[in-house]
């Protein structure tokens, strides 16, 4: 029989073929528990490396001990078994990063969780990445604005900086990081929301609400839901760390929320109890600081030379009957540069946002806040302050002089004007305008009852009549004496076409509350 050319040229290529001989180290399981395997005969397993099982669930290499290695699961199907193989892959834990993940909602490893399809990402990125240099570093001095007026007039955030929201239950905590995210809309900073072990009914109410506003556009969820096994929690805001930093790099300024940093500590907790290692305070394991320093320590603002990009972190964290000493609240305060605290108290009372601006303080300061709240910011502080005590003293009954009730009066509109819907962040010339005309007291004659229709009249009137202002504030220009006359006779003028009461009289009603 006589063959074809092209045959033979082919069979000529089947006998020169040799396939390339890949060592594979392959282990066994030995016993599985919730969330964690022990697995004997990967003698040459690296810290952290993914390891497959034989039902096509992957793990981390967490526990290198001389007999076995305890590995972490990261999908928890309930097929694996005492007996089953276990294989290395060579590679750490990575997800994947890119523009392609923006207004998408995936998980640690990079799989859609909104049904979108597939992500078409070029690239991946370790979760475990090493924090940015100090040499690499620019100061802290570009503000990051959240549009609530309580935040960024006393306790300002900038770009590149880590602030902490802290309080009890249903205080706000998750609305106060949404606000934050919503402001960003025409600032071109890009938000990465990541969701650690919360009910999915919170999650998707929190993606409801940016999808809604139209802010997904510009953000990336990442969550792992509190049915996940506690290792993809675990290691869920690495990942998402990851994905905020490939914007970064590429000069981009950056965003991310970790909700909430007590669930994650907690998760860890539970791989660490689960794998017997030694417990700490709290049956914490000793290097639950380390865990989440390392985390945060990746938030930064880079030099020119390093891309000069910066990703600001706002990591969550829930306190107890407002015990601000426990061990996981302490040990992040003193990680981040501040804290916001919001108090149950004040939610009781209705206040909105639950601020408490004596407890909260932002260790940047006014360096990474516009020049222009500087005229308003150091005078509301000092007036809010002494609002509370004169308060607290006439609840005893003692009778006040004039000048101590008209104090209480103003320190009331003060309070009132602080308060502040949700879903509806202010640009920070309105807010200046409302704040100054409230502190110099504009306020002082409005009944209680009709601040709200006071302060819409006064930001209507800023964004009317002083545009030219507006525009130097928002472009960080200092306020200027002629500015803030301008400002006030603008809030004047305003407040004068409501007709219940008359500005700047001299009986300063509504002083009950």
């Amino acid at each position: 029989m006589i063959l074809p050319e092209w045959f033979a040229g082919f069979d000529a290529a089947l006998n020169g073929y040799r396939p390339p001989v890949r060592p594979v180290e392959i282990g066994t399981v030995t016993t599985v528990g919730q969330g964690v395997a022990r697995v004997r005969g990967l003698p040459g397993v690296a810290a952290l490396e993914l390891v497959r099982f034989a039902d096509d669930s992957t793990g981390i290499a967490f526990d290198l001990d001389v007999a076995e290695v305890g590995v972490v699961l990261l999908r928890d199907q309930g097929g694996l078994r005492a007996g089953a193989r276990a294989e290395r892959t060579g590679r750490v834990l990575d997800t994947p990063v890119g523009a392609e993940l923006l207004g998408r909602v995936v998980n640690a490893l990079g799989e859609p969780l909104d049904g979108g399809g597939p992500i078409d990402a070029t690239e991946r990125w370790s979760a475990e990445r090493p924090a940015p240099p100090i040499l690499a570093r620019a100061p802290v001095s570009v503000p990051l604005a959240t549009g609530v007026k309580a935040v960024d007039a006393t306790i300002p955030i900038g770009r590149g900086q880590r602030e902490l929201i802290l309080g009890d239950r249903q205080t706000g905590k998750t609305a106060l990081a949404v606000d934050a995210i919503l402001n960003q809309a025409d600032s071109g900073v890009i938000c990465v929301y990541c969701a650690i072990g919360q009910r999915g009914a919170a999650v998707a109410q929190v993606i409801a609400a940016l999808r809604q506003r139209g802010a997904l556009t510009y953000s990336v969820v990442v969550v792992a839901a509190g049915e996940d096994p506690p290792g993809l929690q675990a290691f869920t805001p690495y990942a998402a760390t990851s994905i905020a930093e490939w914007f970064m790099v590429r000069g981009r300024d950056v965003l991310i929320v970790y909700d909430d940093l007590t669930r994650h500590a907690q998760a860890y907790r539970e791989l660490c109890l689960l794998l017997r290692r030694p417990p700490g305070r709290e049956a914490f394991p000793g290097d639950i600081f380390y865990l989440h320093s390392r985390l945060l320590e990746r938030a930064a603002r880079l030099r020119p030379e390093y891309g000069g990009g910066s990703l600001a972190a706002l990591p969550i964290v829930e306190t107890e009957a407002q015990n601000l000493a426990a061990y996981i609240p302490t040990n992040l305060i003193s990680i981040t540069d501040g804290q916001i605290y919001l108090a149950p108290t004040l939610a009781r009372k209705g206040i909105w946002p639950a601020v408490d601006i004596g407890k909260s303080v932002s260790r940047v300061g006014g360096k990474a806040q516009l020049p222009a709240y500087r005229a308003v910011a150091g005078e509301l502080r000092l007036a809010y302050a002494q609002f509370e005590e004169m308060e607290a003293f006439a609840r005893f009954g003692t009778r006040l002089d004039d000048a101590t009730r008209r104090a209480i009066d103003r320190g009331q509109r003060l309070r009132e004007v602080l308060k502040q819907p949700q879903y509806r962040p202010l640009p920070a010339a309105e807010q200046i305008a409302v704040l100054l005309a409230v502190t110099q007291g504009e306020f002082d004659a409005v009944p209680l009852e009709r601040i709200g229709e006071a302060e819409q009249a006064v930001r209507a009137a800023m964004v009317t009549h002083c545009t030219e202002i507006n525009r130097r504030i928002a472009a960080g220009a200092e306020l200027s004496e002629e500015d803030r006359h301008a400002l006030l006779g603008a809030a004047r003028a305003a407040l004068t076409n409501l007709s219940t009461f008359t500005p700047n009289s001299s009986s300063a009603g509504g002083r009950g509350e």
